[in-house]
């Protein structure tokens, strides 16, 4: 069984940083690639971000390239998403997602686990 447990969420300011982890455990040897997806009150899943979990590669959402980096320590079964010149519009209940493929996908169908999620709010 794979889990997954985020942290990191919080309150910020506008303009401000937060840095988020997900913890993986279980069994995770078959997985290729990790994710965060978003959702606000009201609204769809939407993607933010992918890794493999080894190899290489990265895939951003357009909403979030230049601020959000996402990145993996496979020691530490740990994919981490450091979130810069954070906007009100962020605000979300972020969550992990891990996904037993190789290709970077943006819909949240195609994911296999996901964590319970962390909250971000991001104040104007």
């Amino acid at each position: 069984q794979v889990q997954l447990v985020e942290s990191g969420g919080g309150l910020v300011q506008a303009g401000g940083s937060l840095g988020l982890s997900c913890t993986t455990s279980g069994r995770t040897f078959s997985s290729y690639v990790m994710g965060w997806f978003r959702q606000a009150p009201g609204k769809e899943r939407d993607f933010v971000a992918a890794i493999r979990w080894s190899g290489g590669g990265t895939l951003y959402a357009d909403s979030v390239k230049g601020r959000f980096t996402i990145s993996r320590d496979n020691a530490k079964k740990t994919v981490y998403l450091q979130m810069n010149s954070l906007k009100p519009e962020d605000t979300a209940v972020y969550y992990c997602t891990l996904s037993n493929t190789i290709r970077l996908l943006t819909s949240a169908g195609a994911y296999d686990y996901w964590g319970h999620g962390t909250q971000v709010t991001v104040s104007s």
